[in-house]
């Protein structure tokens, strides 16, 4: 007893002192182990201590830091409904101080009630709170040692499928051959699903800049470029064709009509998305799958949406809609009735990672969109940390590592920062 009293009053004394000094007697090999002990606290003591952020591309993407007491942070991505936001951001930073931010669907809560006269249903506030959001599912994972998938419940599949959008905008009047090239281009870079966009502002054809009501031979126009990428790519691969909301129903019933023979995975938003009525009648007319959703927040903006059967896909921005976890329960909501679940996605890499998180944890996700600028423009692989190819033969290898697997990379996104707003500070 004596020597194991002797034993326990050295370890005492040791680690009272800081176990600073080396301790000879039981060699290196345990000062090391001392020194190489993780030195933050139990996760209940985790508390936040700030939020910084940095926006780019013209303020429209927002990316947040959460720090906190120990040496661990998270981070998170908001996108569009982000210009001008800086001050949301501290407004969000002083609701969470002193918090763990382990309890995420509680400061989740905190937050959205909190700003119930601030604009909490939508917009610029849920948007930020996205982001938020986002980073404390990072900051979760990374303080327990697991990837945010886990924190979600756990995964039904190990690669996320991606649709490449080709980015072959309008406003630079396409030909159906430059569709058809396009299509080859994506196909050649190993997707089997492509997106292409309808709506073109400057088409000659246009009888009036205000009326949504296209001519025949805007729809015509339409016809003969998805026929051409149709016919370049085969039937094997996916078409789908975006029309952001900038047509009338009449519109969207003749086009939909029109594409039916071009077996489309869907036709997304011929239509503002807030008129369900108006939807539910396009979807009945056609046999062409209708698919929005992108524009709506929180769950709450989807409810209606499925109850009426009025899109046969959903297609939530996890940057915009509120974030990672209320993207899991729109999902989990269009479940209930059958619906796939598509994400729309024009963030950078941490956010395209932060979203497969969510489509690994649910069983009815159909595909997440992917940008070809990620290829193209090298600000994207600068801004952003990571491990091995960003994707490969149209599919996305899930992060095992803690958090969400992707790091902001600050001296990166420095060049491309959004003058005039403050950046990380």
């Amino acid at each position: 007893m004596a020597n194991s009293n002797s034993r326990r009053k050295f370890f005492k004394n040791a680690l009272s002192a800081g176990a600073l000094a080396p301790l000879a007697v039981y060699g290196q090999g345990f000062e090391t182990a001392i020194n190489n002990a993780p030195k933050a606290s139990a996760p209940a003591d985790l508390k936040i201590t700030n939020i910084k952020c940095g926006y780019i591309r013209g303020g429209h993407s927002l990316f947040v830091k959460i720090y906190t007491n120990q040496d661990v942070w998270g981070c998170g991505e908001g996108v569009d409904a982000t210009p001008g936001t800086y001050h949301l951001v501290k407004l969000f930073e002083a609701r969470l101080k002193g918090k763990s931010p382990l309890n995420v669907h509680r400061l989740f809560e905190d937050i959205r009630r909190g700003g119930f006269f601030e604009g909490a249903q939508s917009g610029m506030y849920v948007a930020v709170l996205s982001a938020v959001e986002s980073a404390l599912w990072d900051l979760a994972g990374k303080a327990l040692g697991l990837p945010v998938y886990q924190l979600l419940g756990g995964k039904f599949r190990d690669r996320i499928r991606v649709y490449c959008d080709t980015a072959l905008y309008q406003s630079n009047l396409p030909t159906p051959k430059d569709f058809a090239d396009s299509a080859l281009k994506a196909k050649n870079m190993g997707f089997n699903a492509i997106k292409f966009d309808l709506d073109q502002f400057n088409d000659p054809n246009k009888y009036d800049p205000y009326n949504w009501t296209a001519s025949p031979a805007e729809l015509q126009r339409m016809v003969d470029q998805v026929a051409a990428a149709r016919q370049a790519v085969g039937p094997n691969i996916d078409i789908c064709i975006d029309m952001h909301g900038r047509y009338d129903a009449v519109t969207a019933q003749q086009i939909a009509k029109r594409l039916e023979p071009m077996n489309l995975m869907w036709l997304e938003e011929p239509i503002p998305a807030e008129n369900v009525e108006a939807y539910k009648s396009i979807t009945d007319s056609t046999s062409t799958p209708i698919c929005a959703g992108e524009n709506l927040y929180l769950a709450h903006g989807f409810r209606r949406l499925l109850e009426m059967s009025a899109v046969d896909i959903i297609m939530p921005d996890l940057q915009k809609a509120g974030g990672l976890g209320e993207g899991q329960r729109i999902a989990n909501l269009a479940n209930l009735y059958y619906v796939p679940f598509a994400p729309h996605m024009v963030a950078s890499y941490l956010g395209a990672m932060a979203s497969c998180h969510v489509c690994a944890s649910v069983p009815n996700f159909l595909i997440l969109e992917w940008q070809i600028y990620f290829h193209d423009n090298p600000m994207f692989k600068e801004i952003v940390k990571f491990d091995g190819p960003m994707v490969e033969n149209g599919f996305i290898k899930l992060s095992e590592k803690p958090g969400v697997g992707v790091e902001i990379n600050e001296e990166g996104m420095r060049r491309y920062a959004t003058p005039g707003m403050p950046f990380f500070e």
